[in-house]
């Protein structure tokens, strides 16, 4: 009865005739221009979990070498159940936002523990697991499983308001893509709308004349968006550089702060907006809303009880934070 609902409601503005063209043309487009994207290579749930995972809120080119590596480290769920925490963050350092890691692995040792490290294959079940929304579990239900569930992101968003021509939100956008979704190829559906989203029907200038079913779409990527952007905070900062008999100064932020808990980075210097003296090395870095102009000085003498000096060559083992790795980058040092 739900299912006859939203058709009635698409049909609205798209007859069953013109949803079937849109899957028929939107799906024979995903066959010839799908980016080769390397959790694309099979249908495993574990990896696409992964890639589902650290693709929230971050690039698909950000994502793709540390995708890499983290199965290089962690190749099935129940060596990522194994892992130490500590070696897990490692792994993702560079990704940002550290509580995916950690609901990553708090779900993966779910998995092994009470699936015998066999994923759930329906949505609601996934849902069940750490970390896991209602997108994530639709994604991997869909795409490793089959079953005839849709996801919605922000591309697939963008999409169905264009196609519609309507500022659908809330529920009623899970509905809609519901009823477009072609329940004989879910995980290819919901791949081609986001992909589509992502690569032709763009948040600013769309590229309407390349789009499958732009026959289709009731505004030709004239929908504006409502949403406001929200200003970029500027803010300087500081940190020493320490570096001596093949080893670097570390510290660790407390467990309880709010942002990256736990992790390592540079010691931060105060104090110095007003100096004249000339960092070593300046670099731009982004976090949410702030970008941050980092100045690293290696002329300080910090308290001798600052941190842990850390062998360089233990670098890449160590749970820090995607700063300090950028800065060890550019001292050439990692």
């Amino acid at each position: 009865m739900g299912r006859v609902k939203q058709q009635a409601s698409i049909s609205r503005w798209l007859s069953a005739p013109r949803q079937r063209l849109f899957r028929r043309r939107l799906l024979a487009w995903y066959d010839e221009n799908a980016r080769d994207l390397p959790w694309r290579a099979d249908r495993d749930p574990y990896r696409v979990w992964l890639s589902e995972i650290m693709l929230q809120q971050t690039r698909v080119g950000a994502v793709i070498s540390h995708y890499e590596e983290f199965l290089r480290r962690f190749p099935t769920v129940r060596k990522l159940a194994a892992a130490r925490e500590a070696s897990v963050l490692a792994a993702w350092s560079g990704l940002g936002y550290y509580r995916r890691a950690r609901m990553l692995h708090a779900a993966a040792k779910v998995v092994a523990r009470e699936y015998a490290g066999n994923f759930p294959n329906t949505a609601e079940e996934l849902r069940a697991l750490p970390g896991i929304g209602r997108y994530t579990a639709a994604a991997v239900a869909s795409i490793a499983f089959g079953e005839p569930v849709a996801v919605v992101d922000g591309n697939v968003e963008r999409v169905l308001q264009r196609i519609s021509g309507k500022r659908l939100a809330g529920e009623k956008l899970w509905e809609a893509a519901d009823a477009m979704l072609d329940e004989k190829h879910p995980g290819d559906f919901n791949q081609a709308m986001m992909e589509l989203g992502a690569t032709v029907c763009t948040p600013r200038a769309p590229a309407c004349l390349t789009c499958p079913v732009v026959s289709l779409c009731a505004t030709r990527g004239e929908l504006s968006a409502t949403s406001k952007v929200v200003p970029q905070k500027k803010r300087a900062i500081h940190y020493f550089l320490g570096h001596r008999d093949g080893e670097v100064l570390l510290v660790r932020r407390p467990a309880d702060a709010s942002l990256m808990p736990g992790m390592w980075e540079l010691p931060e210097i105060s104090g110095r907006n007003g100096d004249s003296g000339v960092p070593a090395y300046t670099l731009r870095h982004s976090i949410t809303t702030t970008n941050y102009t980092v100045r690293v000085w290696r002329d300080v003498s910090p308290s001798p009880n600052a941190g842990k000096w850390i062998s360089v060559k233990q670098l890449r083992k160590v749970a820090m934070t995607g700063l300090a790795r950028k800065i060890f980058r550019g001292a050439e040092l990692l």
